[in-house]
């Protein structure tokens, strides 16, 4: 709470990187509240009430002090058919907390769900470009609605990623990866991150562990 208040807040302003202190303390607080989701640049800046030039400055400021990394929108050959926003996480899911005021100590019920999708794109994010210096990580929306929720493409590699909540998966949930998987003929892992204990099979995609998932990335 200290550092989303005296250095997000106080700091950024001090040092002369924004002159319009109110527009933005509105989209830092817009940006805690989009983070782990996919933003319309054009929509957040309309919210925070300031010109869309100002908004693009203010999360270039938050991306260049690393406090905010943006997620591409995978940019396939079948480029119409996909949504272009990008993804954004905040670094740091205690800070993305402190700055909505949420509990610190437990997820609200409501946000387990975005909050270990933001974990483990946090944990994918942070290999990219140095314990994986090939490694480029990318999300998927369709025009459709149709959403997954990472892309990894490493060398040959290229691992689509679904990220659920739950003890247990079901082919259900692998459906999104397997029409991805139909469009994109290099995927060659289809992956779905659950908190269960045990590895299952969904009609070929894997189902890990958290732990397990996380155990087969560079550390």
């Amino acid at each position: 709470r200290s550092y989303s208040d005296v250095y997000l807040r106080e700091e950024v302003q001090a040092e002369a990187l924004v002159r319009d202190v109110g527009g933005y303390a509105r989209l830092l607080d817009l940006v805690a509240a989009s983070s782990g989701r996919i933003i319309n640049l054009h929509a957040l800046s309309g919210d925070a009430g300031v010109s869309y030039e100002t908004a693009r400055r203010y999360l270039d400021i938050l991306e260049d002090t690393l406090v905010l990394f943006r997620i591409p929108a995978w940019s396939g050959s079948d480029r119409a058919s996909f949504i272009t926003h990008p993804k954004i996480l905040l670094f740091d899911l205690g800070v993305r907390n402190a700055l909505l005021r949420r509990p610190l100590d437990r997820p609200l019920d409501d946000e387990r769900g975005l909050l270990l999708e933001h974990f483990v794109g946090l944990e994918l994010r942070r290999r990219c470009g140095g314990l994986w210096p090939e490694a480029k990580l990318w999300h998927v929306r369709t025009r459709r609605g149709a959403e997954i929720d990472y892309v990894l493409e490493a060398g040959r590699e290229l691992w689509a990623i679904e990220v659920k909540a739950a003890r247990s998966a079901t082919e259900r949930d692998a459906r999104a990866l397997a029409a991805f998987a139909e469009r994109t003929s290099r995927v060659t892992r289809r992956i779905v991150v659950f908190l269960g204990p045990r590895r299952q099979q969904l009609n070929g995609a894997e189902a890990l562990p958290l732990a397990e998932f996380l155990g087969e990335l560079p550390a």
